[in-house]
């Protein structure tokens, strides 16, 4: 999560900027459902967030997970599952146990419970990351010795294996999935639901740059870049966001084996439409400016957030209280929710950097030296 966002020729300081966003959108999004008790049905920002913000955070773990340099062999693929083994699991490990001392009454209940669960008190997520990882490389391994068209073609036969895997989650007459209990200790269960996001973000990097030509001649836009560039593109996935985001919330025509189509092609078009919005105005996410300078340094230090703010949130369920006596709205909410969620960010930043005096726990908790 700390390895700079770049390309094979330049930084993309917007895409720092854009996950540091993202990063604030979940501690918002925890705000709502932690400190003030909101559900899905009772809020009116809470639905809208979860379409967006993990799937945006694997993404982006996918895009930087191409390397069109990496020789795969088996002594590299090896160095770098260890690697990711280390600062995947151990960080997550140990702030799940502060986290169990300071808000929890019994450590070793609360511990048990929170390794059996699928989000393990929320600190699921470098786990699940760490299986992705686990499956891209050994898929990257084994095709390492194919033609460079068959290797994408293979890993567009995983992003839509992935899909199906995704789909069946929600079709319990299909595919119990959430009444597994390996799945869910495992935390399988959320690797299935995130990882075609994953691949995707993968796979738009693979066409991102367009190749350099001896003779000159590109503006080294890759196929996706066309794509977002293109006149039609943007226009379309708002349409097809605000359509689909209706059905989910409101018409609910489709049922059976079709009602989780809206929100899959919903939580795509949003994705997207955040990917184009922060590309397009790349200009206010520099470092030349102070909103792109203060979401970079969020967009770098996301595992430092997302390891402290579980400790720093607030228990104000009157708030959510209030908010549920009057008409639920978005704008409320997501101000009431992103406000306090700056300050804890703030604090989490401030942790972070004191622990960073150490380079022990530098290296060993957010995966820097020094």
């Amino acid at each position: 999560m700390e390895e700079g966002l770049k390309t094979e020729r330049k930084r993309l300081e917007w895409l720092d900027a854009m996950r540091g966003f993202t990063m604030i959108m979940v501690v918002a999004f925890h705000v709502s459902q932690i400190s003030y008790v909101e559900t899905l049905k009772t809020s009116a920002a809470l639905p809208f967030l979860v379409l967006f913000r993990m799937p945006l955070f694997f993404f982006v773990s996918g895009f930087l997970a191409y390397k069109s340099r990496f020789v795969w062999t088996a002594r590299n693929t090896l160095g770098l599952l260890g690697k990711k083994l280390k600062i995947q699991v151990f960080p997550a490990l140990v702030f799940l146990c502060v986290f169990i001392v300071l808000r929890k009454s019994h450590f070793w209940p609360a511990f048990t419970s929170s390794m059996a669960s699928p989000t393990k008190s929320g600190y699921w997520f470098t786990w699940v990351l760490l299986q992705m990882f686990l499956v891209y490389y050994l898929t990257c391994f084994a095709i390492r010795r194919l033609p460079e068209k068959v290797q994408h073609g293979c890993l567009w036969g995983l992003w839509l294996l992935t899909l199906v895997a995704y789909e069946f989650c929600y079709m319990p007459k299909v595919f119990d999935a959430e009444n597994c209990e390996f799945l869910k200790a495992s935390s399988l269960l959320q690797t299935m639901k995130f990882m075609h996001f994953f691949v995707m973000g993968n796979l738009v990097h693979r066409y991102w740059d367009a190749p350099a030509l001896p003779e000159g001649g590109t503006d080294g836009r890759g196929p996706w870049q066309r794509v977002l560039d293109s006149a039609w593109f943007f226009p379309l996935i708002c349409i097809l966001a605000f359509v689909c985001c209706a059905d989910v919330f409101r018409w609910h025509n489709l049922k059976f084996v079709w009602t989780n189509l809206p929100r899959t092609i919903a939580m795509y078009c949003l994705l997207f439409i955040v990917v184009t919005f922060f590309r397009h105005y790349k200009q206010w996410f520099t470092q030349q400016t102070a909103v792109g300078r203060g979401l970079q340094y969020v967009g770098t230090r996301t595992l430092d957030v997302y390891l402290l703010h579980f400790i720093l949130m607030p228990k104000l369920p009157e708030v959510g209280q209030w908010m549920n006596r009057h008409q639920p709205n978005f704008l409320i909410d997501i101000l009431i929710s992103v406000l306090p969620a700056l300050v804890i960010v703030a604090f989490c930043l401030l942790i972070s950097n004191i622990l960073r005096i150490s380079p022990l726990f530098s290296e060993n908790f957010f995966g820097r030296k020094g």
